[in-house]
């Protein structure tokens, strides 16, 4: 799948840039609490996504009373 396919916002999760948004659904995420069962070390790893992207699904997590799983955040 092309970024350019790629829809601006998934489900419950921040707007995050398509890039991050493409390395998530190629990845099965589309909900917050699907980004929780993972740690921010591990989406690190898929290209696409970056800090700024970690950022705002931290940020999307609290408001929510989650956080990234292992906490190392």
């Amino acid at each position: 799948m092309s970024t350019r396919d790629t829809p601006a916002q998934i489900g419950d999760l921040p707007p995050l840039g398509r890039p991050a948004n493409s390395a998530l659904l190629q990845a099965g995420i589309t909900t917050l609490a699907q980004v929780a069962e993972h740690s921010d070390r591990d989406l690190l790893t898929m290209h696409g996504v970056g800090p700024k992207a970690i950022r705002l699904l931290e940020a999307a997590l609290a408001e929510r009373g989650l956080r990234f799983a292992g906490g190392s955040s």
